[in-house]
């Protein structure tokens, strides 16, 4: 049938400098089905994407949109084709309001030729309304969650009515609830025609929404198949090549004297009354849902925002931490959820952003000890096993696991006893996830002690020693390893009175 395909891409090869990116590639997705791409970081998936929608252009290979061979120079002519993408990196524009975002490039105008915010405002209500997306239009970018931020990004490509919508980690930064909806906007789409291509590393998405999945494997397609015809273990071997028997390759270790107390911690409305110890070779996690107050607590104990009140004590001692040198000062660590906005400098190297926090050690006569911090680099490297050509590379272009290694490289340069973690696998492939919770049970083991913040219910259960779970600011309820269970995390985490 002439139909059957809403999109073909065949043969389509990429190349950058030093890296086959795309080795010949292809895709097939039907209309008014969910089409999941799935592969580790760097396998491919989002340079072809990139492809389709005009951000890059293909070396070779062809192109056919609803049945026509065509060609995308840009993201303009991406959009006319009815093709519109959802970046797993977000990139809004923080100084204008939510509405403005949406319609960048496209304001309504007034008889006077005018932008009419009055029209954009009722424009975005109109398009929140129906799919049921609680936002205020006239705020600002700036000021949403990262949560918030990606459902914004996720109305913009809507907005365009586009018969093919690219979702590239659409839920990497929202919380269980948040990806129901989205589920049910998804349903919505592809009930009335829409196809969309979803990348995504949580298995679980890919077999409640998926109508057929391909495969990339190193720049090369590998399969697709209907989703029905997978189970997790064939898609992991069909990914990595090879089997991974323990996701959550949690090993014991010796939990042994408090290291850390927090007593009282008070911040507004964001941390309420929170007191909690934590203790040598512990990996404690921290579940909620969106806006629980998770993530704020490990900048407050970071000192990246002031506590109104409450008492720090590190071994027994009592700090004050008022900024994150004195945190650091204290043995403390903090790698934040968000790796590009506030964890890698892109433009710098793999080994300039390994040293950077902890430059004060790597001095000579007030110089930098250039052969010293070159030699611990190189260790760290290859202690993590981070995949990089040389410590000289952009670390922008690295995969997102390894990113997330050198950041703890850095961090560890640093000698913390302490390690605050904040969505440590967001965004990265299901191989790669392995090696982080791998190194994460390896530094318990060595003593470290270790507070996890994490949306994905799977990794709590399967990491923490003990979890404490948040509902608007407060800690609800306190699991051990032992006792707990999803159900009874939900329970806590939609407040004290469901717990109860």
């Amino acid at each position: 049938m002439a139909d059957e395909f809403i999109l073909r891409m065949k043969d389509i090869t990429k190349t950058f400098p030093g890296v086959l990116a795309l080795d010949g590639v292809q895709l097939d997705v039907r209309p008014g089905t969910v089409h999941s791409l799935m592969g580790e970081n760097g396998a491919g998936k989002s340079t072809l994407m990139k492809c389709l929608i005009g951000m890059y252009v293909p070396d070779s290979g062809t192109l056919e949109v609803g049945g026509e061979t065509v060609s995308i120079p840009d993201t303009r002519t991406g959009l006319k084709l009815g093709i519109s993408m959802i970046h797993q990196e977000l990139s809004p524009v923080p100084e204008m309001s939510v509405a403005e975002n949406i319609f960048l490039g496209r304001e309504p105008v007034n008889r006077f030729g005018l932008i009419s915010r009055a029209t954009m405002n009722a424009a975005c209500r109109e398009l929140f309304a129906k799919w049921e997306i609680n936002l205020n239009p006239a705020r600002l970018m700036k000021n949403l969650s990262i949560a918030e931020t990606q459902m914004v990004e996720i109305a913009k490509a809507i907005s365009f009515d586009s018969r093919i919508i690219i979702m590239d980690e659409p839920t990497s930064a929202i919380t269980e609830r948040e990806v129901d909806h989205l589920h049910r906007m998804i349903g919505q789409l592809t009930k009335s025609g829409t196809a969309i291509i979803y990348i995504t590393h949580k298995m679980d998405e890919v077999f409640k929404i998926s109508d057929d999945v391909t495969i990339f494997r190193d720049g090369k397609w590998v399969a697709t198949k209907p989703a029905s015809e997978l189970d997790r273990d064939k898609l992991i071997a069909l990914m990595v090549g090879r089997e991974l028997t323990q996701m959550f390759p949690k090993e014991p270790a010796e939990i042994g004297e408090v290291v850390l107390s927090v007593r009282n911690l008070n911040r507004g409305k964001l941390v309420k009354d929170v007191s909690f110890d934590l203790r040598k070779g512990e990996i404690l996690g921290l579940a909620g849902l969106m806006g629980a107050g998770r993530t704020e607590i490990l900048e407050t104990i970071f000192g990246v925002a002031k506590a109104e009140s409450g008492t720090i004590t590190v071994h027994g001692k009592a700090v004050t931490i008022s900024s994150p040198t004195d945190a650091i000062a204290s043995g403390i660590a903090l790698l934040t959820e968000d790796r590009k906005q506030t964890g890698i400098m892109g433009v710098l190297s793999v080994r300039d952003n390994t040293i950077m926090a902890a430059l004060p050690r790597y001095t000579k006569a007030g110089l930098l000890d250039m052969p010293r911090i070159d030699r611990v680099c190189q260790e760290q490297r290859e202690a993590l096993k981070t995949k990089t050509p040389s410590l000289k590379q952009l670390i922008k272009n690295l995969s997102g696991g390894n990113q997330q290694k050198v950041l703890i490289s850095r961090w560890l340069l640093t000698l913390p006893d302490i390690l605050m973690i904040d969505e440590p696998t967001r965004g990265i492939d299901v191989g790669a996830k392995s090696e982080i919770h791998r190194l994460m049970s390896q530094l318990a083991g060595t003593g470290k002690a270790i507070i996890m913040v994490s949306s994905e219910m799977p990794e709590v259960l399967g990491m923490s020693d003990r979890i404490l779970v948040m509902h608007e600011g407060r800690i609800t309820g306190e699991l051990s390893r032992a006792e707990a269970t999803q159900e009874k995390i939900m329970d806590y985490a939609t407040g004290p009175d469901a717990a109860a």
